[in-house]
């Protein structure tokens, strides 16, 4: 995208939120040259072909997440260079023509902006939040309503102590080296971060689970919020908590965890499945100023999903303002146990069953998160 537009055509960037289900996909991230496994980025590279920009439409995610992670909210820019003539898109029309396009039904446009040319879907974030859903009292994965497969970690237990589960996460909040919580091959530089909230509570009864077996089961979401996180950093502390949850691990042994920085060591190998969790926003600074600035062709319309949210402070660059992220607040839910670490053949997880002890793979997925 480092090239300019080309004589008398006008580029414009956006940026897109989407959702996807995870479930069908190597992750969101495309999977290029003739391999069966197709990431989300894929579809939507596909779909942006009908937009017949003078340049290939190539969307800068985000947020990476691994295959069979889930996004209530994830977003992305990309550029769109039309001919001589045409005025660019309007959001509105951008965000339309991409769901008409798309031939993936597990994948969905939730709204698109105008925004600077230097903007940077990745490097702008200021906030980044997943969440992971557990259920208990599940001894059997045929247990588990259809409906729920795929979007929840099922545990067998039917007790999970969530006071020592909070208490554990006290220890991770705020500035640390979680090299403890890294994957192996994990692309980052610095295994630092900041974690600004960490959280476990119980959920309402699924909608989509029957009576007579919502007295059985019990459902939990874990959440939690960083600038950014390191490769798999909320599935290993996931895991983590689980175990405190379980009675396996004490709280204080998770700060002893943390401190000691080996992702390797005797716990910290495991891993909750993918399928539990989900990115649920992901927000940018500088979001008070929407419609002050204008670009050529643009057309100043801005229809918030829900509602604005609060600025979470200056943008990365503080050349321009970017727009309001959309909040969507969705709740969404394959019984397996916490996968121990390892380097899998070609870097893929093998299918497991439930209560499974799996090994993790070594495939971080360049610049990828969860």
């Amino acid at each position: 995208m480092g090239s300019g537009p080309a004589a008398g055509t006008v580029r414009a960037r956006y940026l897109v939120y989407f959702q996807y289900l995870g479930t069908d996909f190597n992750g969101v991230a495309a999977v290029r040259g003739a391999q069966r496994a197709v990431g989300v980025q894929n579809y939507l590279e596909e779909a942006a072909e009908k937009l017949k920009s003078v340049v290939p439409v190539k969307f800068v995610i985000s947020s990476r997440t691994d295959a069979g992670v889930h996004a209530l909210s994830n977003a992305a820019h990309l550029d769109v260079q039309r001919r001589s003539g045409q005025p660019p898109f309007s959001p509105e029309v951008l965000t339309q023509a991409l769901n008409t396009h798309l031939k993936h039904p597990a994948i969905r446009v939730l709204q698109a902006f105008r925004v600077h040319s230097d903007f940077h879907a990745r490097y702008a974030a200021t906030s980044r939040t997943y969440l992971y859903r557990l259920a208990t009292g599940c001894p059997r994965h045929d247990q588990l309503s259809v409906f729920e497969r795929n979007r929840c970690w099922a545990l067998r237990a039917d007790y999970l102590d969530v006071a020592a589960m909070q208490e554990a996460a006290q220890h991770l909040l705020g500035t640390h080296d979680f090299s403890a919580f890294q994957s192996a091959g994990s692309p980052s530089a610095s295994s630092v971060r900041t974690l600004r909230r960490a959280s476990v509570s119980p959920d309402p009864a699924s909608p989509f689970v029957l009576p007579q077996e919502s007295r059985r089961l019990r459902f939990w979401t874990l959440e939690f919020e960083s600038q950014s996180f390191l490769y798999r950093q909320v599935r290993r502390m996931t895991a983590i908590l689980v175990a405190v949850g379980l009675g396996t691990l004490t709280p204080t042994e998770v700060k002893v965890i943390l401190e000691s920085r080996d992702p390797l060591g005797r716990h910290q190998t495991r891993v909750a499945p993918a399928h539990g969790l989900f990115l649920k926003s992901v927000l940018y600074g500088g979001l008070r100023d929407l419609g002050k600035r204008r670009w050529p062709g643009e057309v100043p319309v801005y229809t918030p999903l829900i509602g604005p949210l609060p600025s979470l402070g200056p943008c990365w660059r503080s050349s321009w303002q970017c727009c309001h992220s959309p909040h969507v607040v969705l709740t969404a839910g394959n019984p397996s146990c916490a996968q121990q670490e390892s380097q899998g053949p070609e870097g893929r997880e093998a299918p497991g069953q439930p209560e499974d002890h799996r090994r993790e793979t070594n495939d971080p997925k360049a610049g990828g998160l969860e």
